[in-house]
């Protein structure tokens, strides 16, 4: 199964979680809605060098995929799955991006 991390207020991740919704490939969990599952987060970004780039730049690095083989990546198409974008915003400080 696919650990997917997003949060409500991130627009690319209201589109990944529509999309996966119901989708047994995917384990959505929401880093809002519990302190649990943003601790879990947080540990794999502080951790992990696949979020290395998020960091340097100043992103959350949501949505995140983590494969079953332990590989991680932030877009749904590696993830293999189809996202239907929607009006683009940005959540970041700056203007850009997530």
């Amino acid at each position: 199964m696919i650990k997917v991390y997003v949060m409500q207020t991130c627009p690319d991740c209201r589109e990944v979680k529509q999309a996966a919704a119901g989708d047994p490939r995917f384990q959505l969990i929401d880093i809002g809605e519990h302190v649990r599952s943003l601790k879990e987060f947080i540990r794999l970004r502080d951790h992990h060098a696949a979020f290395a780039d998020a960091r340097r730049q100043g992103y959350l690095g949501i949505p995140c995929f983590v494969m079953d083989d332990g590989r991680i990546c932030f877009t749904a198409e590696e993830a293999g799955l189809d996202v239907h974008p929607a009006t683009p915003e940005a959540c970041s400080l700056d203007g850009t991006g997530c």
